[in-house]
């Protein structure tokens, strides 16, 4: 009796520890859209589960991050990855910026201006720990796979979005900036070539860039605001020399308004690929399609 009670005992001791360790993600109902607060700080995250999410298997993540002055609410309704989320099943996180403006937010990236024309100072959030903390945060619960997290974003959405790349290669496995790649601060004395010193990865980052030819708020051909400066072109080279690529890809029309260019031959499969479109101004220029492709095929690896 003693021996079918210890076992009875064990056995629904090593249940509750399965349990525990197997616990359901429930950040919310499959195909549907809340607001969550998430982080340290408890900000405002726009969280879509897909379609077909199954609670007890960890999806992808894709941050979206709005542009300067926006806020999570506007960009993933304007970018419609919710509704590319849907089809591939992955969960998107569009979070709101930690630095108010107006009646939206900026993004923290450490010495460039804002649109206000500021620098962020030491007083201001960090960014970059709340995007990483999140991933935490998600993963712990069981919703994300931690190893395919990745984060586009919309100007100066994009340019945060660089800046990842930058600093945080260790969290994301590659990023996808539109209409704001950027490869390190403008360097003081030559803004129209890249600071080296300010972009500096851990690993080599897969890079996707989306963007129009006819953008005068951030131009493919440099010049505009201090933050920007260099070209799109020169970002590009950067990445590539960043990630170690060998060869530079032909152009390539993808369509009658789309053309690709960009890098291959890089360390650990780490491409970089501008996608330009043509008269394509300053708004969500991405093919959605076309950027989980490119999410999808990686993942980050491993410690």
């Amino acid at each position: 009796m003693r021996h079918w009670l210890g076992a009875l005992a064990f056995g629904l001791g090593a249940f509750g520890l399965a349990s525990i360790a197997k616990a359901d993600c429930v950040i919310g109902e499959p195909g549907a859209t809340r607001s969550v607060a998430l982080g340290p700080d408890r900000r405002t995250v726009q969280i879509h589960v897909p379609r077909g999410f199954d609670p007890a298997r960890p999806a992808p993540l894709v941050f979206v991050l709005h542009g300067s002055g926006g806020t999570g609410a506007a960009i993933l309704r304007d970018s419609k990855l919710a509704e590319t989320a849907d089809r591939h099943g992955f969960i998107v996180a569009a979070p709101d910026a930690g630095i108010p403006v107006d009646r939206g937010f900026v993004w923290n990236v450490p010495g460039v201006p804002t649109i206000t024309g500021d620098v962020p100072g030491p007083d201001d959030a960090d960014d970059v720990a709340f995007l990483v903390e999140t991933v935490e945060e998600l993963a712990s619960q069981g919703c994300v796979d931690d190893s395919r997290v990745y984060a586009t974003g919309l100007s100066g959405g994009g340019r945060m979005t660089s800046w990842l790349g930058c600093v945080a290669a260790d969290r994301f496995a590659a990023i996808a900036p539109v209409v704001g790649l950027r490869a390190g601060n403008p360097r003081k004395a030559a803004p129209e070539r890249p600071d080296p010193a300010t972009c500096r990865p851990s690993r080599p980052m897969p890079v996707i860039a989306f963007a129009g030819d006819a953008d005068t708020t951030n131009p493919i051909q440099g010049g505009g605001a201090p933050y920007w400066s260099y070209t799109m072109h020169a970002a590009e080279q950067r990445w590539a020399q960043l990630n170690g690529c060998a060869t530079t890809r032909p152009t390539l029309w993808v369509s009658a308004s789309v053309y690709e260019e960009g890098y291959a031959d890089c360390r650990d499969g780490a491409e970089v690929v501008g996608r330009i479109t043509r008269d394509g101004g300053h708004s969500w220029v991405a093919d959605n399609e076309a950027m989980w492709a490119f999410f999808a095929a990686r993942s980050r690896p491993q410690n």
